[in-house]
């Protein structure tokens, strides 16, 4: 990894985790509508040991959870990557993938963004079986992205054991994606351009009128998104 990089998305840098990071990483760790669906906001120290976690398993390994970047400014937004869970989870063992962005990141879909390029990282390069995501059963945010990542929900939830029984928080969704169905939603999202009845160009994964992408017969901008 160059300059610690692990890999790069349209607007976004995923790399290894610097001192300076640590600053806006407590800001982060300290708001409370960040922190909703976290038992408790963290202190400094708390957070800092986060952030050395973090950085001492990348270092290890060569992959884990990233801090995301804005390309376009450097600003730090949060983190995105894979991890390995050592909780005591019924599904165990796995590898997961998880993000946490400060709030002034929110709903510019760069969680979306940079998971993709993660899963991309935990398939192509760690040729895992599968990913899979899991949180509180309230988080609709957090399962909304699941969900536009390909995942899908399991029929039977879990109990997170790190929370004591009776906790609000402690019923658990999971959320899964096979490497074959990975490789499937990918072939679509780079699916070859072809005419449409319009003469003007359109993604063979979309209709004529690219009802999926909401966007009319924009060949480029089709293909980059799917």
């Amino acid at each position: 990894m160059d300059d610690g990089i692990a890999f790069e998305t349209e607007r976004l840098r995923l790399r290894q985790w610097r001192e300076a990071d640590y600053a806006p990483f407590a800001a982060l760790n300290a708001d409370a509508q960040v922190m909703r669906y976290f038992p408790a906001p963290l202190a400094r120290v708390e957070s800092d040991a986060l952030a050395d976690h973090c950085r001492s398993l990348i270092a290890a390994k060569g992959w884990g959870v990233w801090v995301a970047q804005r390309k376009a400014d450097g600003v730090f937004l949060g983190f995105v990557g894979l991890h390995e869970p050592t909780a005591a989870l019924p599904f165990a063992p796995c590898v997961e993938i998880a993000w946490r962005l400060a709030r002034h990141a929110w709903g510019s879909g760069y969680a979306t963004e940079a998971a993709r390029g993660a899963l991309a990282w935990g398939f192509e390069r760690l040729g895992l079986d599968e990913i899979v995501s899991f949180t509180t059963l309230a988080n609709a945010r957090s399962r909304a992205v699941m969900e536009r990542l390909g995942m899908r929900e399991d029929a039977v939830g879990f109990e997170h054991p790190a929370l004591p029984p009776g906790h609000p928080l402690r019923p658990h969704c999971l959320y899964r994606l096979p490497r074959t169905a990975w490789q499937a939603a990918g072939s679509r999202r780079i699916a070859p351009l072809r005419q449409s009845a319009t003469g003007q160009g359109a993604c063979a994964a979309c209709d004529a009128n690219c009802r999926r992408c909401k966007i009319g017969n924009n060949a480029q901008q089709c293909r980059a998104i799917h």
